[in-house]
Formats: structure tokens, C-alpha cells, sequence
């Protein structure tokens, strides 16, 4: 039965030496994150032949960064334990100092007890007056936004290029007038037309592009049909409950006579919305208000020992201060789910998350896809062997939160605390459901490195290891390698992920927003058959 190591990962105080400083015997190049682990994670690339006397082993292979080496001999089938956790069994005899990855790792299932909410304990919330604080923008019925955008939606794919030419026309210079504003958004997509008239692909769309038009960070809305979508307009509206508004402008290319006319009164529409948006002040506002998304995209070995569990941490802080995380990629807990049931508020709570799996086993039985082992070529060779060692380290983004509710795509979040919202791993695609549900930040950990941003709710993106950070400097927001480096303590990383969230709530631009990445990453839950 697998085990789950808790959040804080005390590493001892190692630098990511180099191979010769490590042979000299000053470093240990390898980390042992459980006592009761037969592997360790190389720190830095390791030649073959090298002696580390303080683990008993001399390395028969080079060991890329990030990947693993057997700290003793292993019989054909036993299993290979990093955070004394099962992520897969010897394929062959191993001896020990041998570089072990999915070519000596055969990926199974493990026994798992769900224990359903029999670990649970609540977090305990801070008193609302000792409660940390950001600079927010108070909408008229008391959500709380991040950013202050104006969001141009179509229903389906046939109005998009209405929907582009409308946003160009607001480019830099002309937002220039509107200081208050972060900019006028379109959010086109590929579906609404050619799929099916109704059921859960339909229910997905209508609820993903709702979300987003109700979302604090959209001030105003509007919406633009070709006129004889499948993803009708009226239906749209009435499915979501939406209702027309000076904060909701609806047009139709066919009754404005083409695009040139569709356009032309589509700016004028958005240059109407523009002077009340600009009216937006922050004031200071609980962090309570705060609700993230948390993403992990291009993983590696080192992602599941500083980013994630480094965020785990940062979620830690902002639950016991009223706010909310999110943990998605249902994919991608595949293999630990169990440790997240035991935690949940109630049983059902935890047979909610299983029932979601569930789906997705027999969504993708059959299929060449990562939850039946494989991961992507670029986690894989990040040191990441299957799905059962990144599920591993994805699931300590969510830190020993117990887990509040469970949501299917793009639901509303209601609960406070760490909540799981079902989604894919494809990570524009889980972004957009948790911004859909009322992300107003995402929290996106990366060792490969990724160029993810974006819209309305800003990214924040985190480096698991210093030489990506290094090398990425102007996509990364915070090196969490410096916990790899021995520079800092996972706690110290945590607290600085949680005061960057406060900051980039109060409205300091992040790396992606710098770049002006984000609106090409609105990507909805492409389900179901297509005509």
C-alpha cells in the first residue's frame, strides 16, 4: 500500500554542485527524500563511476538531473518507493548505483484505501482582522476582481474574426485613455457550431463561456453571434441566466449585414462600456477574496521536490487566511488520488473525486494517453518515469489541505479552502475551466520551462529548478529552485509564492502579462462528437 510524505520537504542544505565538487566529497549530489525510499533524485547531472559515500553507492551510469538512482539491488517486481510511495515495480534485477527510469520501471496500478474523510481536519481560518490584506476592485455586489477587463465572447467559431478585428481596434495607444482598464479581451475558441445540439458538450461550452462573462475580472461583456449556431444565442443566454445590460452587449453579424457593419458597430459598443469600466479604484480587501488555480505544466524530477510542494505550502497560507486553491488535472493525481480522499470534509466529498476518475479510466481505456502510464515526452525526459511519479508530485501543489468539495468543469466555486475541479491535463484547457469556475490567479509550476499566461486572470509562474530559471528569466516569476540549491527552505519559497499572490492581486503585471501572453490560452473543453 502506497504512503504520501507531508508537504515540508527538509532537504539538507546541498548546492547544485557540480560533478567534480561532488566527487571531491563536499556535496552529496543526490537527494533521499524519505528515509524509507531504495531511490534518490540527482541534483545535477552525475557521471558514471562516481563514489557518494554517504549513501553506500557508486554510480554505474551518468544520472541526468532530475532523474533517479537505485540505492540498493532490486529483484525483478519489487517496488521502487520515492516518498515512500509506490510509482512503479523493477521490470528487471537492478543493482544499486544503476540510473533507474521507465526503461527498469514498469508502471501498475497500486492498492489503494480510500478512507474516505478519515484524515480529515479542518484548517484553521485566521480571525477576518488578522487576515492578510490586497488591493482589490470591488464590484457592485461584492465580488472581488483582480483585474479589470472587457471581455468580447462569441457563441461559436463563426464569429471570430468579428470578434478579433473588433478587440485589435483597442490596442495600446487607444487603451491609453483608460488607465483603469487592463485591456478589452477576446476570447474566441473553435466550437459552438458543427456539435451537438445538447447534452454535457453543450453543457461544458454554455458553462465555461458564462463563467467567463460573470467573472469579477470581466467588467463588461459583449457577445457576438454569426446567427444560426448550434450554440444559439438566446439559448445561451437563458441556459446561463444572463441578461442583457449596458454590462452585456449582444450583436449578430448576419442582422448588422456582414462584418465590415458587425465590426464597426461592435466598437462602438465596447467604446460605450469603456468609461464606466474606467471607473474601477482598488481598495483594500481580505485575502479571503483570492481564489487560485493551480497548474502544473513540463514537469520534471524536480517539480514534485520545490515548485509544487512549495505552492502546497503558499495554498497552506492562503486557506488559513479565507482564500481558495484549486488542484485540477484529474490526469494527473491518477495514482494518489486516495491520499486527497482521506482528507476530504466528508465521504462523499472523497467518492465525488473518485466517481470523476472513474470517468476519465474509462474515457481513456484503450487509448495511448498518460493516465495508462506514459507521460509526455518532455516530463520524461524531465526524470519523470509514468503517471504514477508525476501524479506524485502534482498532488503536493494542494500542500495537507483537506480537500472541501470536488466540481466537474467549470462549476462555480463555492467552497473556501482546497477544492479539486475536474479537468483535463492539457493545461489551456484546466486553466480554463478554473477560471471559468472564478480563478482570479493562477499559480503555474513548471521544470521544463513554459510560456503559459492568461486572461483575465493573470499567471504567475514558478521554476523548479535555477538553470530553466535562468535560462527562462523573462517568462518565470519566482525561482523555487534556490530549495534544490540548498538556499532556501521550502518554507521561506512558500511565503514568498503567497506574498507574490497578494502583490499580483493588487494589480503588479506578471511575467506573462509583461509579454502580453493570455488570450490565445482560452481554450474550452473541446467534449463530445462533431458533425
Amino acid at each position: 500500500m502506497s504512503t504520501f510524505a507531508p508537504t515540508r520537504l527538509d532537504l539538507p542544505p546541498m548546492t547544485a554542485a557540480s560533478a567534480s565538487t561532488a566527487q571531491a566529497g563536499l556535496r552529496n549530489p543526490f537527494i533521499r527524500l524519505d528515509p524509507q525510499d531504495n531511490v534518490l533524485v540527482a541534483r545535477a547531472d552525475v557521471p558514471a563511476g562516481l563514489s557518494v559515500p554517504v549513501e553506500g553507492l557508486t554510480t554505474l551510469q551518468a544520472i541526468p538531473a532530475g532523474h533517479k538512482v537505485a540505492t540498493r539491488a532490486f529483484s525483478k517486481g519489487d517496488a521502487v518507493l520515492k516518498y515512500n510511495t509506490v510509482i512503479g515495480f523493477a521490470s528487471e534485477d537492478i543493482a544499486p548505483g544503476t540510473w533507474v527510469h521507465s526503461h527498469n520501471i514498469a508502471f501498475s496500478d497500486v492498492e489503494k484505501n480510500y478512507r474516505h474523510g478519515e484524515c480529515y481536519v479542518p484548517t484553521e481560518i485566521l480571525p477576518p482582522e488578522q487576515r492578510a490584506r490586497f488591493q482589490g476592485i470591488v464590484r457592485p455586489d461584492g465580488r472581488v476582481a483582480t483585474r479589470n477587463y472587457i471581455g468580447v465572447f462569441i457563441v461559436s467559431h463563426k464569429a471570430a474574426v468579428v470578434a478579433r478585428q473588433i478587440g485589435a481596434a483597442f490596442d495600446e495607444d487607444t487603451m491609453a485613455a483608460y488607465p483603469h482598464v487592463d485591456g478589452v479581451a477576446t476570447f474566441a475558441h473553435d466550437q459552438g457550431a458543427g456539435m451537438e445540439l445538447s447534452g454535457e458538450p453543450m453543457q461544458v461550452l454554455r458553462r465555461t463561456l458564462g463563467g467567463y462573462m460573470r467573472h469579477p475580472n470581466i467588467a463588461a461583456s459583449l457577445v457576438i453571434s454569426f446567427g444560426d449556431e448550434d450554440n444559439e444565442l438566446e439559448g445561451l443566454l437563458a441556459d446561463q441566466q444572463l441578461t442583457r445590460s449596458p454590462r452585456l452587449q449582444t450583436l449578430s453579424v448576419r442582422e448588422e449585414g456582414g462584418i465590415r457593419n458587425a465590426v464597426a458597430r461592435g466598437i462602438a459598443l465596447v467604446e460605450q462600456m469603456l468609461p464606466e469600466a474606467e471607473m474601477a479604484r482598488r481598495e483594500p480587501v481580505s485575502a479571503e477574496h483570492i481564489v487560485v488555480g493551480m497548474q502544473c505544466g513540463g514537469s520534471d524530477g524536480f517539480s514534485g521536490l520545490s515548485a509544487n510542494p512549495a505552492l502546497g505550502y503558499a495554498a497552506e497560507i492562503l486557506a488559513r487566511n479565507g482564500g481558495t486553491a484549486i488542484l485540477s488535472e484529474t490526469t494527473e493525481i491518477f495514482g494518489v488520488e486516495h491520499t486527497l480522499t482521506a482528507r476530504a470534509r466528508t465521504p462523499e466529498v472523497g467518492r465525488r473525486l473518485v466517481a470523476r476518475m472513474d470517468w476519465w479510466l474509462r474515457h481513456c481505456e484503450g487509448r495511448d494517453t498518460q493516465i495508462n502510464g506514459q507521460v509526455s515526452p518532455g516530463n520524461h525526459a524531465g526524470g519523470l518515469a509514468n503517471v504514477l511519479e508525476k501524479s506524485l508530485g502534482g498532488a503536493k501543489k494542494g500542500g495537507n489541505l483537506p480537500l472541501m468539495d470536488v466540481y466537474e468543469y467549470a462549476e462555480p466555486i463555492r467552497e473556501h479552502g482546497l477544492v479539486f475541479m475536474d479537468t483535463p491535463g492539457y493545461d489551456p484547457v484546466s486553466a480554463t475551466g478554473q477560471i471559468a469556475g472564478g480563478a482570479n490567479l493562477i499559480c503555474f509550476t513548471t521544470g521544463r520551462g513554459s510560456c503559459f499566461g492568461s486572461v483575465p486572470a493573470p499567471t504567475i509562474k514558478l521554476a523548479s529548478n535555477t538553470p530553466m530559471y535562468q535560462r527562462m528569466v523573462a517568462d518565470m516569476d519566482i525561482n523555487c529552485g534556490a530549495i534544490i540549491d540548498g538556499e532556501a527552505e521550502l518554507a521561506d519559497i512558500g511565503q514568498v509564492i503567497f506574498e507574490r499572490i497578494l502583490q499580483h492581486a493588487s494589480g503588479e503585471p506578471t511575467k506573462s502579462e509583461k509579454l502580453g501572453v493570455g488570450v490565445n490560452e482560452f481554450v474550452p473543453w473541446p467534449l463530445g462528437a462533431r458533425d
